[in-house]
């Protein structure tokens, strides 16, 4: 397909929304005072919307009104086929007819916005405008705002789809820059590039004559990665039949992407408001693309996450194979989308998903992070996964990734998967955007894209099996050798580490003893049985601080009699007595190896480390190379089922993505770092004296 890949690099032409926008901007300026700067968007993006419909059907406003004067019930249907849109307005006014009435403005224009089909209502009744039509309207806002909308040139004919993407995006750019944790604006660099990449190859057929192309974004936004995916096909194949699909849980992006279907001729219904944790609002759909940008690091469980989420993902999930996420849940809800997005797609269907790093290696090897990948790999879907640049989104600066998914891999990538290094591609703004300081050029996405499709080797591209990142996890532990003794050392350690909390534990009596609030019954308890063995308590101490000596004993068997004899005529229970023991000993490798009645050794769980070995490599080999060069009487464990008592191999995977990119940065000699220390030193001095003369130096 590398010859029929050039409609994937081409540019769309500069366009230059500096007018619009600035003027705008101007009219969110007259808010100022009642309205916070971080509220404009409850006004401007609804006045921005009402005004491109209102333009759209300037040129057939008076042929609609003329109709229903002479027949009020005209069909619907009807209406809109006069109109030329899916939409149209029965009301008499306009905004420019508005101002003419300021007496009874605030009225007239709900009346205005009545006059719209109910579908074009409903999105205006979602961003809850009327009680914005109030407030301005009390604190004499309403005149002025109306009155500069009706000016603004918003007619499709003269700012076609193209532009007014440009406009939306750069309003809701600048006021992402006070958005919530996690949600990030997608440019339209941006989404060019994983589009591209997704288009690369795996769509020959999409050239067919009136292919029937179905593409679908879960976290919609104002509807960037639906058109930009509709121009790539379009100028792929003009014959295409394409049907678009989103879900969008914020109110005034969604509106802005219905708004903006309504006026392109898409079906607008394909657009819905609703939370994707808690709804598939096209559970008997099937598409052959997903796009995507879901919030990063956003909760979908506890006290962070939206009302009913949870609940929600929770019920999914109990539907194993036959719910959106049989694969398990993760610590954000990133990876939920991945599960759902391959739920969505056809046999032969192809995502982007874009994400921070969370997704590719939080969490150990049991977590659901982890088992998520595992089965992302272990089923074959992971095609590529590409890193961008830090600052490419207008609110906030983190390295990004994106991540093809594919259930329709070619034969040479089976069982494979492709990490990308495209940190580089990028070019730097002459002025930055918020924390957006770079982008990624038409020619920046021809590189990222060749070296994807072309899936070579190479510095910035490296190729790996899907088994190098499952790893098994297991446990090492040495031989329990420990010495004991009566020391003042290790008597602080004992009361340090809280080997005598359950008797007496200092820092919660003095807590409980102090609270603001009025104790429970069960905090009552605990302080009636911490004050009752404080005597024991310092019984204790005071007699282990009379036997202090620097004698070591080799062996618990040694020590035990030692330890009963100080302790002797205390009322010291067997458990206690062996939490003394413990906290009183020490590992020492010269001390005697502790072993069971069977014979066999016992090994020492403060020892214990966790160590992780490819699917495909041999512990004993790895154990061999690895540990036992260091540590010569280390064994390896696989956990315990206690019930079962077999051993549980955790398997899991990761992604460890910056480890395979890495490049050693040279250090400075240390005789330069050492002269530039001195210089500095030196400047410093100077300095000082200039401010406080020679009292410095006293």
């Amino acid at each position: 397909m590398s010859k029929e890949r050039d409609f994937l690099y081409a540019q769309d032409e500069k366009v230059d929304i500096s007018k619009e926008v600035n003027f705008i901007w101007a009219i969110a300026n007259r808010l100022r005072g009642p309205y916070q700067s971080d509220k404009y968007k409850d006004v401007i993006i609804p006045m921005v919307i009402i005004r491109r419909f209102e333009s759209a059907l300037e040129p057939t406003k008076a042929k609609v009104l003329d109709v229903l004067e002479k027949h009020p019930d005209y069909p619907d249907k009807a209406l809109k086929k006069i109109a030329g849109y899916p939409f149209y307005n029965k009301s008499r006014f306009s905004l420019a007819e508005l101002v003419n009435d300021p007496d009874h403005l605030a009225e007239n224009f709900k009346d205005y916005l009545n006059g719209f089909n109910p579908r074009v209502q409903q999105i205006i009744k979602n961003l809850e405008f009327e009680k914005q039509i109030d407030k301005m309207n009390q604190h004499n806002r309403l005149l002025s705002v109306v009155k500069a909308f009706s000016e603004l040139e918003l007619d499709p004919k003269r700012v076609d789809n193209i532009k007014m993407g440009y406009i939306f995006e750069d309003l809701i750019r600048r006021f992402s820059e006070n958005a919530e944790a996690g949600d990030h604006y997608t440019g339209r660099d941006l989404i060019a590039v994983a589009t591209a990449c997704v288009l690369a190859e795996g769509c020959e057929d999409l050239f067919d004559d009136y292919k029937i192309v179905s593409v679908l974004d879960q976290a919609a936004g104002t509807g960037g990665m639906l058109s930009t995916a509709y121009n790539f096909i379009k100028r792929m194949n003009p014959t295409a039949d394409i049907h678009l699909y989103g879900q969008e849980i914020n109110p005034e992006s969604e509106a802005i992407c219905e708004a903006e279907f309504m006026i392109k001729g898409q079906d607008s219904s394909n657009i819905r408001l609703a939370d994707t944790m808690k709804t598939d609002c096209f559970q008997n759909t099937q598409v052959r693309l997903c796009l995507e940008n879901p919030p990063f690091g956003q909760a979908w469980k506890g006290k962070e996450a939206g009302d009913g989420v949870e609940k929600a993902v929770m019920d999914e999930y109990a539907k194993g194979d036959l719910g959106r996420f049989p694969a398990g849940l993760p610590s954000d809800m990133q990876l939920l989308f991945f599960q759902s997005a391959l739920d969505k797609l056809e046999p032969n269907g192809r995502a982007a998903i874009f994400s921070n790093g969370s997704p590719l290696f939080t969490g150990g090897v049991s977590s659901g992070d982890s088992q998520i990948r595992k089965w992302l790999l272990e089923n074959d879907y992971i095609e590529a996964i590409v890193q961008l640049s830090t600052d490419l989104f207008y609110n906030t600066g983190i390295t990004t990734y994106f991540t093809i998914l594919s259930k329709n891999k070619r034969e040479e990538r089976k069982g494979k998967i492709q990490l990308i290094d495209a940190s580089t591609f990028v070019h730097k703004l002459r002025k930055a955007l918020g924390n957006k300081r770079y982008e990624i050029t038409p020619e920046d996405r021809r590189q990222i894209v060749e070296l994807y499709a072309n899936f070579e080797e190479n510095e910035y591209s490296k190729i790996f099996n899907n088994d190098d990142f499952i790893y098994r996890e297991f446990t090492v532990m040495q031989p329990l050798q420990r010495s004991y003794g009566i020391t003042k050392d290790r008597i602080g350690r004992l009361v340090n580490d809280g080997y005598l909390n359950n008797l007496y534990d200092e820092a919660k009596v003095y807590q409980l003893e102090n609270s603001e609030t009025e104790l429970s019954a069960k905090e009552e308890k605990a302080l009636d049985k911490m004050r009752s063995g404080k005597p024991l308590y310092d019984q204790i101490l005071d007699r282990l601080q009379k036997n202090v000596t620097e004698q070591l004993y080799a062996s618990p068997a040694e020590f035990s009699p030692v330890l009963k004899e100080a302790l002797t005529g205390l009322n010291v229970e067997k458990k206690l007595f062996e939490k003394i023991m413990d906290g009183l000993s020490q590992m020492d490798k010269d001390a005697e190896i502790q072993k069971d009645r069977k014979g066999n050794i016992i090994y020492d769980k403060e020892t214990k480390d966790t160590e992780t070995v490819k699917l495909t490599e041999d512990i004993g080999e790895y154990m061999n190379r690895e540990v036992l060069p260091f540590i010569p009487d280390a064994k390896w464990f696989f956990e315990e089922d206690l019930s079962k008592k077999k051993p549980v191999i955790k398997t899991g995977a990761e992604i460890p993505f910056t480890r395979f990119f890495y490049k050693y940065q040279q250090t400075e000699p240390l005789d330069k770092i050492v002269a530039d220390f001195m210089k500095l030193d030196q400047e410093a001095e100077k300095l000082t004296r200039e401010l406080f003369g020679d009292a410095a130096n006293d």
